[in-house]
This record gives C-alpha cells, structure tokens and sequence, in this order.
C-alpha cells in the first residue's frame, strides 16, 4: 500500500476535507489515519489476512495477525506512517503525544473497532472540522447520516438537538432531545436535555 501504491498520511494539509473523503483519498493517496485504514483493512481482508482496527485515541491504527513462535500474535501499525509497524514502546510514545505526558495504556487502549464505528469515527472527523469552522447546517448533516448507521447512539441525537436548536429548528430539536432522553435519562446531560425540552416547547407554543 505504501511502497508499491504510496498510500501516506498527509501531514501537510491535515485539516483538508479531501483527507476524509474516500475517493480523494484513492486519487491523491493522501488522507488521514482513519481513512487510509479503511483502505488498508479492505486489502488486507481481501488478501485472506485477519486485520482490525484500533481504537486508539487520537491516532487510528490498524492490527493485522502474525504467526510467531509463540503463537499467533497482534501487530499494531500506523498505516499514516506507511504502516509502520510499532512496539509497547512506539505506541506508549504516540499515546503520550496525543494525550500528554501522564497518559498510560490501558486494557482498553487496543480495544479492537467494529466497521460501524470505524466509519462514525471517518465521519466525526469530518463533522469536527465542519463545527471548527462555524458550517452549522452542514456539521448537521453529518449527524443525520451517522445516525442512519447508529441510531442508538445517544450522543449523536444530543449533539443533532443541539445544532437544530442553534439553527433554530425547534421542532426538530425537540425530536431529538426526546429520542436522546428515551436513551439516557439519566444523569447531567439527561437534565440539560429536559431544561432544553422544556424551553423548546414554550418557543412552539
């Protein structure tokens, strides 16, 4: 993929829409870690090789199944570094770039990602960037579209309650908040949530 096709993160332009977008990626060959690892886990699948992806935080990587000696092992690589293979050590230092320095792996820090959620974390991506820059309607339609392939994920019909009351689509707003209590209903985003219903019916009243 790298060698052969020079599939590499684009560090030049990281923030660059085209990064997340699947087919620019294929033409230019650039993109980010969660969008090259996409690419990356559809080849090794095809091949016949047992490959996943990592949720890492704040950096995806993949893993692929080696046979050792020792039986059959996980190797963890950073396909936005041309699949460079990395160690503890490798990983306990990327973990602290991203995290800080006090930052230590866990048993979770590997946990492997179903395909679902690796494509909600390309679209977070894209949805993240689309909030930085104030496109409201279009982080929106974002969610609207994550929520298609997850709508049991509470925090998406948070966050659509959110924009929709923003972009003052009330009746909207009131939908999800509600799908989002029927989800959560408990807790301190639960009461924002009733506060928000609460305010929300009065403006359609």
């Amino acid at each position: 993929m790298a060698g052969r096709y020079g599939y590499i993160g684009d560090g030049e332009t990281y923030d660059d829409f085209d990064n997340a977008n699947l087919i620019r990626v294929i033409e230019r060959r650039r993109g980010l870690p969660v969008a090259l690892g996409i690419l990356w886990l559809h080849a090794a699948r095809a091949a016949g090789w047992a490959a996943r992806g990592i949720n890492f935080p704040g950096h995806f990587l993949i893993a692929l199944e080696a046979d050792t000696k020792q039986g059959t092992a996980l190797v963890a690589m950073d396909v936005f570094a041309g699949g460079e293979a990395l160690d503890r050590d490798d990983l306990r230092n990327l973990l602290k770039r991203s995290q800080g320095s006090r930052a230590e792996m866990g048993p979770t820090t590997l946990a492997p990602m179903s395909n679902r959620d690796i494509l909600l974390r390309l679209q977070t991506n894209i949805k993240s960037r689309l909030l930085q820059i104030g496109q409201f309607a279009s982080a929106l339609s974002y969610i609207e579209d994550m929520l298609r392939i997850a709508p049991d994920a509470a925090v998406l019909w948070q966050e659509a309650g959110q924009l929709n009351r923003r972009l003052d689509h009330y009746a909207a707003s009131l939908r999800c908040y509600e799908r989002f209590l029927a989800l959560r209903p408990s807790g301190e985003a639960a009461s924002r949530a009733r506060a928000a219903i609460t305010e929300l019916r009065g403006r359609l009243n």
